[in-house]
């Protein structure tokens, strides 16, 4: 059996990529894998048939892999983070008074002293 090499990009300032996977979507993708570990073991303990405890998982891994390697892709390094915080802004801000943009003149400094 050959030996397999996998390139790691280490370069300076460039984030960690791993076959495709970039930065945190390798955390996500091997706490997804441990989840379906812990799955498989649930379904065993309860008594479930050891193959469809393995269609379930099996399944379930390649529902993983595949939105992991699609969030990678689509948002890369810190695209997710953009658009959640995207999310948060909201489109309008509806003033129904004026009050805000009249400043008082003690809160403004130009009053008389």
């Amino acid at each position: 059996m050959a030996n397999s090499v996998y390139q790691i990009n280490r370069g300076i300032n460039k984030s960690i990529e791993f076959r495709g996977l970039k930065a945190q979507y390798i955390w996500y993708l091997g706490g997804g894998l441990v989840a379906l570990v812990i799955v498989f073991a649930i379904c065993y303990i309860i008594g479930i048939y050891p193959l469809i405890c393995v269609a379930i998982v099996m399944g379930a891994g390649t529902l993983l892999f595949v939105k992991v390697y699609a969030m990678s892709r689509k948002y890369g390094q810190y695209g997710m983070m953009k658009a959640a915080a995207r999310q948060q802004v909201p489109r309008f801000i509806k003033v129904r008074s004026r009050k805000v943009f009249l400043l008082n003149k003690k809160e403004n400094g130009t009053g008389n002293r």
